[in-house]
This record gives structure tokens, sequence and C-alpha cells, in this order.
């Protein structure tokens, strides 16, 4: 073999190598539990979003062991980062034996995701009508959705009061959540965007259901005892004036839901406005 030849055949060889359609590069990992891990990555310089949406988010499976071609392995993810952030940020799951989060749960900075610039959802201050208190409902990693929208100024232009119910089964999957409204009050540059003391509109109302902490119970069983809105001090659910969104498991959506409807309220979607809406696509 003569040297161009040699050329020509290594040139031959690194474009036969497949690459990772849609990719954008891992820029920071955070593991908060053996269950959950945060992730920021680059944002494509086409991509537009409203506070709230979600996007296809995956990596390549394993080959074929006959073929040896790979197909992309996808999920939806609720985008965390505020549509305003220059990077796109992540909360996920680790479910081990799980065909994308087991494999997931391993990337380091510099490491490439799948990331399908087609954002979609039902959270978004479209969906609702104006309202004077927003409350968010999450389970889990249910909460990612609220990241982005506690982020966004238009959430405290159109709301008075903005209340966070966070429900997990331990302390320790509160962290993210936690820190990220903590780290709101230091945020120069959303106090010089939203107004110093915007974060003062946010009451958080974190609680557990297995491992001990402050408040412990279900945040639906909280709110038919009545206790959750008396911690609160806010009065129970109004059409009139309170407006919510819901992003966590499916059980937990439709007991929601289903109290909602007794309180009054309407779901709304994007082409029909009313007092709450639901994220269907989420899966705690």
């Amino acid at each position: 073999m003569n040297e161009v030849t040699a050329v020509m055949d290594a040139q031959t060889k690194v474009k036969a190598v497949p690459t990772l359609p849609d990719a954008q590069t891992v820029t920071e990992v955070k593991h908060y539990t053996d269950r959950l891990f945060s992730f920021r990555c680059t944002r494509p310089a086409s991509l537009r979003f409203r506070s709230g949406e979600f996007v296809m988010i995956g990596l390549m499976g394993d080959p074929h062991p006959e073929t040896g071609k790979q197909k992309p392995l996808l999920r939806a993810y609720s985008i965390a980062s505020p549509s305003w952030d220059e990077e796109m940020e992540f909360y996920s799951i680790k479910v081990q034996d799980g065909p994308l989060t087991s494999k997931l749960q391993h990337i380091k900075p510099g490491d490439e995701v799948i990331l399908r610039p087609k954002p979609v959802g039902t959270l978004v201050h479209d969906a609702l009508i104006p309202g004077k208190r927003l409350w968010f409902f999450a389970t889990g990693t249910g909460f990612a959705p609220f990241a982005s929208l506690l982020r966004e100024p238009q959430t405290y232009e159109d709301y008075d009061e903005v209340i966070i119910t966070h429900t997990c089964r331990e302390v320790g999957e509160l962290t993210y959540g936690r820190d990220l409204i903590e780290g709101l009050k230091h945020d120069e540059l959303l106090n010089e965007v939203i107004g110093e003391g915007f974060w003062k509109k946010i009451k958080y109302y974190p609680t557990t259901t297995r491992e001990e902490s402050p408040k412990m119970g279900r945040i639906t069983d909280l709110m038919r005892s009545g206790e959750a809105f008396k911690d609160l001090g806010v009065e129970p659910l109004n059409k009139e004036t309170d407006r919510a969104m819901i992003c966590g498991n499916l059980a937990f959506n439709l007991e929601l839901k289903e109290m909602f409807e007794e309180y009054g309220l309407e779901e709304g979607a994007n082409s029909k406005p009313a007092h709450y809406v639901v994220e269907k696509a989420f899966l705690d």
C-alpha cells in the first residue's frame, strides 16, 4: 500500500464513522442522589422555546447484533433552563435497567447527547388566562419545567404570588429544587432584569412521603385537610384568582385534576387557555 492509498483509506474510515444526529455537547453534570441528576449542554443556535416546554433528548442505542446499525433512544425531557439561557438544562431520574437513563446517567462534560430542536408542551403561560396567584404542583423530577418558569420574568409580571409544591419520597430528592429557589435570592442578573427582591413572591412548600422531614405527606392529602392552605397562609384554590400547572406521575396528575374540577377550575390548552394545565408527557 503506497502513501496516497493509505491516506485515502484513512479518510474513508473517518467518514464511515457515524456522527450523532442533532448532537449537543454536555457542559456540566451534577448528581444529587443515587436516583437523580441534572446536566447542562450547549443550545442549538436556532432553537427558540417557551419556558415550560419539553424536547426529545437521547443517546444512540447499542448496535444491532446482526446489522450493527444503531437507533437513537429518545425520551421527552422538560427544559429546566429558562427561555433566555444560552445553554440547556435538564433534570433526570436514573433507572438502572432503563433503556435510556441507564446510559444517560453516566454522561460527562464533553460527551454528546441528541437534542431534537422541536419544543412543545402545555406548561406555558399562554395556556392560562390571567390570574393573581400561580401554583406549581410537582412530584420528583416533575420540578424541571418549573425550574424554567421560576426563572422566567413573565411569571412575576403576570402574578402577584407564586406557590410551588414539591412532593418527593426522600429529603435528598428535594435538593435540586431547594437549591435553585435559594439561588434566586442571589442571582444578580434576575434581580436586575425582573426587579430586586422578585423572589419574595415565591412560597415554597416541599413535602416528603417516606423519609421524615419538617413537612410530611402527599400534597393532595394536605390540601384536602386544609393544612397546606393554613401553612401557606392562603385561601383554597378559587377560579377567580388562582391558576395552576401540574407535572407529576399519572396518579398524582389525575387526583389533582379531580380536585381542581371540584374547586371549579377548568383545564386549559395552548388553543384554549383556562385555569390550569397538566404536562401529559411527563413520567416520574
